[in-house]
């Protein structure tokens, strides 16, 4: 999706008469970073950034919603196995966890990618 870059009007130029000296130096470095920040002047790296430059979709809902693995297990001889409808309750769990994971990292670096300009 392409995005069309902010619009800014210029600023004109302050004029010195009717100010003090102090008044007439904060005006003008107010002026001069709304110049840098709007892109108007000096290095576009360092132009801030606006709601629409980000694009990045909403995170999609999470599809791991509870823990369906029960803890569902026999002894045998000593020894506890998970009864094999509960581990493949906890595989399907780690899956839907790993699948929310990485739905969550790419939209993270969507945004920081766009937040980088």
């Amino acid at each position: 999706m392409a995005t069309r870059p902010p619009r800014f009007s210029a600023i004109p130029n302050i004029p010195q008469q009717g100010l003090t000296d102090w008044q007439f130096v904060t005006l003008n470095a107010m002026k001069e970073n709304l110049d840098l920040l709007t892109g108007a002047r000096g290095n576009i790296t360092g132009t801030a950034i606006t709601k629409g430059n980000i694009t990045v979709v909403d995170v999609p809902a999470q599809s791991m919603q509870r823990v369906t693995a029960e803890g569902v297990g026999y002894t045998v001889s000593g020894v506890t196995a998970p009864s094999l409808d509960d581990y493949g309750k906890l595989i399907t769990n780690v899956q839907q966890i790993a699948n929310d994971v990485a739905a969550l990292r790419t939209t993270l670096n969507t945004l920081i990618t766009q937040l980088k300009g």
